[in-house]
């Protein structure tokens, strides 16, 4: 027995949930850090490390979608790390409150804010991807996917815009309440998002009575066992290096373009933030075009999921390829062409990726779609975290070691192509041990059936 895949009104509720997360977590990554920066006059590199400790909690992933492989639903972990998520960011707006008064404590709970927010996101977007992947027809899943983070992106850019139209003029107790607003908003939509779409048989045993499910779930094997049977499982363990990989290359160009445009193409602050924008809307088109051309108008006639995750990576390859060569050819060269092309490629690679997760998570043992989607959850999380800070730090090493910035520059974005075209090649080695390819959309065919 199995339940009827989501329509669009239900994709769009999950994507009420993706957008609560955006929504609540954008606060900490812009407005704490500007009012860190600037109104309390601390070093950048203060809520640099905090949003780090918020990155490095997602090793933890692994064990939140274990928890809920062992309970049977998603939707505890969903309602629960939202919570959790948005009670540390109001911590986290009460710590920079409290910093501009007793700087120590501030820091301290800031610590503790950044790492209940990393442990609520974690928790609440892994078991919302899992029921995502069960609930989706696999002809829907790459416009789902794109459907969903476009919808955490508008939230990102609403919330920014609304709350700091709000935020004027600055107080810590104005702060604080508009942050609460905030989250109370994130938790409602969650709510409204995820209230009654799982349902009473979406538990990971067949959907017999609740009392032999339990029984069966506390026999299972331990949170380390079960992690080492999906390490064990070849198509899991390439795909969460294919994952590691790709989004390292990802996350290490967003700390350095703008910082090159305006060193080596001469571009003022407003020029260089065109520039990021025009590669932000090359990644929206690149989300749309695989979404239409994946499942809405070929049916899956116009390549894999597999097929578009190797395709943006190649292609992220080559823009980065020409952006690392743009120094030697001076103004004449036509960056913004390339940057563009650059975000339709990432755009194209991400929701790909995404597709191609949703379809794998369920490929190899039974209950362990959680541990799974976790395990690849903690790669995206601790790439992210290190792929921004090594590029800097790459950046800094080679125009130390060779006084040309130019050079600097032109190294890192090549490196950053090399690894694009490993990720490739390693999107290529994912395999699957049923017969069906592996991130296909192929119609007739249901990720749920094996």
């Amino acid at each position: 027995m199995s339940q009827k895949p989501l329509g669009w009104l239900g994709i769009l509720r999950f994507g009420l949930i993706q957008m609560s997360i955006g929504s609540a977590v954008v606060l900490t990554t812009s407005t704490l850090n500007r009012v860190m920066v600037v109104e309390l006059a601390l070093p950048a590199m203060l809520p640099g490390a905090l949003v780090g400790l918020h990155y490095a909690i997602q090793i933890l992933r692994p064990r939140w979608g274990y928890g809920s492989d062992v309970g049977g639903r998603r939707t505890p972990w969903i309602i629960g790390g939202m919570m959790v998520l948005v009670t540390g960011v109001v911590l986290a707006a009460c710590a920079t409150g409290l910093m501009g008064t007793d700087r120590t404590a501030g820091i301290a709970l800031a610590v503790f804010a950044f790492l209940t927010i990393g442990a609520g996101a974690g928790a609440c977007g892994t078991s919302l991807l899992v029921l995502l992947a069960i609930r989706v027809d696999e002809r829907k899943r790459a416009a789902a996917a794109t459907t969903v983070w476009l919808m955490m992106i508008a939230g990102l850019a609403v919330t920014a815009s609304v709350a700091g139209q709000f935020l004027d003029p600055y107080s810590p107790g104005r702060l604080i309440a508009v942050t609460g607003c905030v989250a109370a908003i994130a938790m409602t939509l969650t709510l409204i998002g995820i209230w009654g779409v799982e349902g009473r048989t979406d538990r990971i045993a067949d959907p017999r009575s609740p009392l032999p499910q339990k029984t069966e779930a506390k026999k299972g094997p331990g949170f380390f066992a079960a992690l080492r049977d999906v390490w064990s499982e070849s198509s899991s363990r390439r795909f969460a290096l294919f994952v590691f990989v790709s989004m390292f290359a990802y996350s290490a160009q967003d700390l350095i373009l703008e910082p090159f445009a305006g060193t080596v193409f001469g571009m003022t602050p407003g020029e260089s933030t065109q520039l990021s924008g025009l590669q932000h809307g090359g990644v929206f088109i690149g989300m749309v075009m695989v979404a239409l051309f994946g499942s809405v108008i070929a049916r899956g006639r116009y390549g894999s999921m597999r097929a578009w995750a190797v395709g943006g990576c190649i292609a992220s390859a080559f823009a980065l390829f020409a952006i690392s060569a743009a120094g030697s050819f001076g103004p004449a060269f036509p960056i913004q062409t390339a940057v563009f092309a650059l975000g339709v490629a990432n755009g194209a690679f991400a929701v790909a990726a995404i597709g191609s997760m949703m379809g794998l998570v369920r490929e190899g043992r039974e209950k362990r779609e959680g541990t799974r989607m976790g395990m690849w959850g903690a790669a995206q999380g601790i790439a992210f975290g290190l792929g921004g800070f090594m590029g800097t730090v790459a950046v800094d090493s080679v125009r130390f070691a060779s006084g040309s910035p130019e050079t600097a520059y032109a190294a890192v974005f090549a490196i950053e192509g090399i690894l694009f075209v490993l990720a490739g090649y390693l999107a290529l080695r994912v395999t699957q041990r049923v017969r069906k390819e592996a991130f296909g959309f192929r119609a007739g065919t249901s990720a749920s059936s094996t």
